[in-house]
């Protein structure tokens, strides 16, 4: 029986950490009002789910419930998922804070390379990506990354200053650096110039914000442009963000400004 609990446990802790605490606990809510042996008739619940990812990774919970504790009532599995999703939910809350350069190495302090950040962040997506940048410019790994998010079901929303910011500055148009494996798998957004404030002389905005959101979880903000010069060459500083509120707080931000239509998709 001990073998059964570590299991299921082990089993709820993978889950909390792979979808979203709402989906737990309409986990939860099926197998309380389900017969939990007729397992068919939960699994069928469980692909009610609103998303695909969260459906196979139930699925496989319940599975792995009826083939290695199946003997388990039902009040000892709901409580190991819902002691799973709160301590997930508690750890996500606990922030930690890291200083991230590029530039002169002067030993003074331990700090983090902006492209290792980026790439942290984008690699540690489960569900979502927000990626905002002035200019975006020769970063194969970066597009990578983007490609291979995709390909595990992460929604990926892509904010840049303009699509082209002029016809005499091709190695600068976003849409072509962004490169077209990304863009057929990102939503792709803009700031428009009617929507911007001017000065008297009639100077325009820019969108010069540069950060990278992740899951409600995952927060970089830095100086550095997706430019190989901003990961290479140039002296950039920035912030790696874990946990907190702060993460969700900046894509609950662009998810407004989004709603409001001052930022337009491509």
């Amino acid at each position: 029986m001990n073998d059964q609990y570590s299991t299921i446990a082990e089993a709820a802790r993978s889950l909390a950490t792979a979808i979203p605490a709402d989906m737990i606990h309409s986990l939860v809510e099926i197998i309380d009002n389900c017969d939990p042996f007729d397992w068919p008739t939960v699994r069928s619940r469980a692909g009610g789910l609103p998303n695909a990812h969260s459906r196979i990774a139930a699925t496989e919970f319940l599975e792995c419930w009826k083939e290695e504790a199946a003997t388990l009532p039902p009040e000892a599995v709901s409580l190991a998922l819902i002691t799973a999703a709160h301590t997930e939910k508690t750890y996500k809350e606990s922030q930690s804070v890291e200083l991230v350069w590029t530039g002169p190495d002067v030993g003074a302090v331990p700090v983090r390379r902006t492209k290792q950040a980026v790439l942290q962040v984008l690699d540690s997506a489960k569900h979502s990506i927000t990626l905002v940048s002035y200019a975006v410019y020769n970063i194969p790994h970066v597009r990578q990354a983007l490609v291979s998010a995709a390909e595990k079901g992460v929604q990926i929303r892509m904010i840049v200053d303009t699509p082209d910011r002029s016809a005499s500055e091709k190695e600068y148009n976003n849409l072509i650096a962004v490169g077209g494996d990304v863009a057929s798998c990102a939503s792709l957004y803009f700031w428009p110039h009617e929507k911007r404030g001017k000065t008297d002389g009639g100077t325009i905005g820019k969108l010069h914000v540069k950060c990278v959101a992740a899951d409600s979880e995952w927060l970089f903000l830095s100086s550095a442009n997706l430019t190989e010069h901003a990961f290479t060459i140039n002296m950039e500083l920035g912030l790696l963000i874990h946990g907190g509120q702060l993460p969700k707080q900046i894509e609950q931000h662009f998810d407004r400004l989004i709603a409001k239509k001052m930022l337009v998709k491509v």
